[in-house]
């Protein structure tokens, strides 16, 4: 399972999902869905912001996790 963690970066930054938010452009919601790991997909312009915004790369947000595959091909 791939995952979206925000939690480690915005604690280690210490700035709220709501700074996040309002930083980004992407609502409050939409940044939850990402954080609890029920998105099923990524704008790479949403991952880009987030890399803007956290100072970081991609792969400092997203990681593997063992878990259920996949029901796509």
């Amino acid at each position: 399972m791939i995952m979206i963690q925000l939690d480690r970066l915005l604690l280690e930054r210490r700035m709220s999902l709501t700074e996040l938010s309002d930083r980004v452009g992407v609502t409050l919601a939409n940044l939850s869905i990402l954080k609890t790991g029920k998105a099923r997909a990524v704008r790479f312009s949403t991952l880009d912001a987030l890399c803007r915004e956290l100072d970081c790369q991609p792969g400092d947000l997203i990681v593997q996790t063992p878990g259920p595959q996949s029901d796509e091909p």
